[in-house]
């Protein structure tokens, strides 16, 4: 399991730029043209390019059983979020403006990027064949 373990923390590492990313273009392109809406699309985008990078990189993983993708998706989703208040308190946000981030209700579905996040190795293994 260790070995798997040390993969499934690389792959995620991959996801962490594209994150990045998704939140720059969101801060300089889409919220500036779209408003309120750039959460949601933002959201989206993100789930779709952490799906691509678990298609491109679970079968690294190799063949194991659903428990093991779904060990994985828990990994990645503690990791997500100790990676997203670390960040958030290093730029000066309070736990409470962290906190409303997994608020739905605002519009933004951060919540649900990290939930998506956590099924991703399954759905990739499953579309990839490797269970």
């Amino acid at each position: 399991m260790g070995k798997i373990i040390i993969k499934a923390l690389l792959i995620w590492c991959a996801i962490i730029p594209l994150a990045i990313l998704n939140g720059g273009l969101r801060d300089e392109i889409i919220f500036p043209l779209l408003g309120e809406l750039a959460l949601p699309i933002s959201c989206i985008l993100l789930c779709i390019l952490i799906f691509i990078i678990s298609i491109i990189f679970i079968p690294r993983l190799g063949k194991h059983s659903k428990k093991k993708y779904l060990t994985v998706g828990i990994l990645w989703i503690v990791l997500t979020v100790i990676f997203e208040f670390l960040i958030g308190f290093a730029m000066g946000n309070s736990f409470a403006e962290l906190i409303n981030a997994y608020d739905i209700t605002t519009g933004n579905l951060w919540s649900l990027v990290v939930l998506f996040t956590g099924i991703s190795p399954l759905l990739a293994a499953k579309t990839r064949k490797l269970i």
